[in-house]
């Protein structure tokens, strides 16, 4: 018999919605179905206005958002089930991750911000919603992030090989499975500086495949300013986020580089992100023999030549064991949402840094109660 879960995904790249339909019977876990529902232009300014440092927001805009992006989860959720031909009644839950607008752990009254109304996912699907995963892992302690390396090590581990999981969205993350207790944290940027920096000077939302930054010049001086940040000197548990490595971030290393061309400070970018992957997982997993690499970063190719150059093992996309790098993080809040009703824990606290392992999230019932 089917366990059919959803999970709802978007991340810090603020692209769009990521939604897999999930079979978790049998003991083992499977992509039924995936569907992708991009953002507009206009609200992915929207989106990245809310999560500007500093930004004063009005109330009026922030709850109008919050009900626009639960409602297409829960428009994302449906489609699915359309083109998959699969009943909502055949379905235990849906894990959304919402978006995040801001993720703020460190400060005195640490918090982490996601939006997208699970109320209207629940009501518009008629399906029990599970959200808000992060705050109750901060709630004991714990960084909130990242969430992923609970589900790194259900679906990659390997007992005949020590293996590193790299997540790379806006932001950058690693998980560490080998003999030792797992460990994971965010590394810093991956695509999200570069993603901003060829909006502003080619009118696009990404650099397919780095084929721009191919065309630069790492310079030596800048990568050298950028590595220069507290962050990176940081032992773990931690985590970080688009409101700190911002717009504004780049634009104050960029002050004494006036004179860069701007392919070069984008290749620079992409040897950013590439060092301070590969520096952590020296760091904190020197007896890696295998990475295995996510996210919308597994599709740039410059990115991911550079990654292989600076690591001393193979460097492959999670595709080439069976999983669309696109759909991990789908799968895993669906993972997570099975987790919560099964009232088992979904942190790690050495990953998090939590005091304890809690259950997280909090269950909108659909509209016939808890399945």
């Amino acid at each position: 018999m089917s366990e059919l879960y959803i999970g709802l995904m978007s991340g810090t790249s603020i692209d769009g919605i990521d939604a897999g339909l999930v079979d978790f019977s049998d003991g083992k876990i499977q992509l039924i179905a995936f569907h992708y529902q991009p953002f507009s232009a206009e609200l992915r300014q929207k989106i990245q206005h809310l999560s500007q440092p500093g930004q004063l927001i009005l109330l009026t805009d922030y709850g109008s958002l919050d009900s626009q992006i639960g409602r297409l989860f829960g428009e994302a959720a449906k489609a699915l089930l359309d083109n998959a031909n699969i009943p909502a009644s055949s379905i235990k839950a849906i894990g959304s991750h919402g978006q995040t607008v801001y993720h703020a752990p460190e400060t005195d009254n640490g918090f982490s911000l996601q939006i997208g109304d699970p109320n209207r996912i629940a009501e518009i699907t008629g399906i029990t919603t599970v959200a808000d995963f992060r705050r109750r892992d901060i709630a004991v302690g714990g960084q909130g992030a990242p969430l992923v390396p609970a589900f790194h090590q259900a679906v990659f581990n390997d007992v005949t090989q020590a293996r590193v999981i790299v997540n790379i969205g806006g932001i950058a993350n690693i998980t560490v499975l080998n003999d030792k207790p797992v460990i994971g944290f965010d590394t810093g940027p991956g695509n999200g500086l570069m993603d901003w920096w060829c909006q502003e000077n080619c009118n696009q939302p990404y650099d397919r495949n780095g084929n721009w930054a191919a065309t630069g010049k790492p310079y030596p001086a800048l990568l050298d300013a950028l590595k220069d940040d507290d962050y990176f000197r940081l032992t773990p548990p931690k985590s970080t986020g688009k409101e700190y490595f911002s717009s504004a971030w780049l634009k104050q290393k960029l002050r004494l580089f006036n004179n860069l061309k701007p392919e070069d400070i984008q290749a620079t970018l992409c040897q950013f992100s590439a060092e301070t992957i590969a520096d952590a997982i020296r760091q904190y997993a020197p007896d890696t023999l295998q990475t295995l690499v996510c996210g919308g970063g597994a599709h740039n190719g410059q990115l991911m030549t550079l990654l292989r150059k600076r690591l001393n093992m193979p460097v492959i996309s999670t595709a080439e064991i069976g999983i669309d790098p696109d759909h991990v993080e789908s799968i895993a809040f669906a993972w997570l949402a099975r987790q919560t009703l099964n009232n088992l824990p979904g942190n790690l606290c050495s990953v998090t840094g939590a005091s304890t392992p809690v259950v997280l999230g909090g269950i909108y019932p659909g509209k016939n109660g808890l399945s």
